[in-house]
């Protein structure tokens, strides 16, 4: 999932310039550092330990909303936009064995995709991240 990073530069007490990263669609998920480039690894850190605790407590994943929307919402010039992809597999619960039924060119394609593919790893993955798509896009 593509979360996007509202990133805003800040002065300090000791005037030193620091830059913040905030998920508007993880209330309470933001990090601050020196420089963009570390913002964005914290950040990467923080969106992690944040769909952790979700996860812990049963919470779902919230979807994440436009940068068009963010922007509407903030009234700030000052931000930069950047995205975040994450992979929620890992923080959507126990992975469970199931049977499934394809046709075999489907799972020809899947196999074809997979192998050029290296983000989904298995197909397990990839199927479950067309899945995940797919209850977003009927989220919207």
């Amino acid at each position: 999932m593509k979360y996007p990073i509202a990133i805003t530069r800040l002065e300090d007490d000791n005037s030193e310039k620091l830059v913040q990263a905030t998920v508007p669609d993880l209330p309470g998920c933001q990090e601050s550092a020196q420089s963009i480039e570390v913002v964005m690894v914290r950040i990467n850190e923080a969106i992690a330990g944040h769909l952790t605790i979700l996860a812990e407590y049963g919470e779902s994943i919230p979807h994440p909303q436009s940068i068009d929307y963010h922007i509407n919402q903030q009234k700030n010039d000052n931000i930069i936009w950047a995205f975040v992809d994450i992979d929620i597999t890992p923080f959507l619960g126990r992975s469970h064995k199931i049977n499934v039924t394809l046709p075999e060119l489907l799972i020809k394609k899947i196999d074809d995709k997979v192998s050029k593919n290296p983000s989904y790893k298995t197909r397990s993955g990839f199927i479950a991240k067309a899945c995940i798509a797919e209850l977003n896009s009927a989220q919207l």
